[in-house]
């Protein structure tokens, strides 16, 4: 763990922090421009800035980056182990199906994967949360999938980050 003095002298914050946002190291280079951040919220509200201030081809890449929740995707570290802790690498057969097909109905009806902050919660929260949301409006899905973006974001970086 890092505390934010040593991340605020960091020559290459893009380097060290570059993963905090799935596959999208243009998050932390552009956060880096907010530094000094005075505390580890601080750094958090630049990141998520930077993800809410983006133009929205890049808020959509950033959202389609993400790997379908307990998909067959090659993982990255952060969110291997967000997936393993909310149980998403033990499922059943029945609820492998079932994500199978709720990953499979919302990527056609909204052009990106489901994003949920799993951190915290269990496959039966995910999956109530999952249904409730794919009969969201495409504006108003876009917006809560930017929302638990942001969310992860902050997860990650509390993670690492002392406070």
């Amino acid at each position: 763990m890092m505390d934010i003095d040593a991340v605020n002298q960091l020559a290459g914050l893009e380097q060290e922090f570059g993963d905090i946002a799935e596959h999208a190291p243009w998050v932390a280079e552009r956060a880096a421009n907010s530094r000094p951040f005075a505390d580890r919220a601080a750094m958090i509200i630049a990141f998520q800035n930077v993800i809410l201030q983006a133009d929205k081809s890049d808020q959509l890449a950033l959202i389609r980056a993400h790997p379908d929740l307990a998909g067959k995707a090659k993982l990255t570290k952060d969110s291997q182990q967000e997936q393993k802790g909310a149980g998403l690498d033990s499922l059943s057969a029945d609820e492998l199906a079932r994500f199978n097909r709720l990953n499979d109905t919302y990527k056609a009806r909204f052009g990106f994967p489901f994003i949920f902050a799993v951190k915290g919660a269990d496959k039966f929260a995910i999956l109530d949360s999952f249904e409730q949301r794919v009969d969201n409006d495409k504006d108003q899905e876009f917006a809560t999938a930017l929302a638990m973006v942001c969310k992860i974001v902050e997860f990650r970086l509390q993670d690492r980050i002392s406070a």
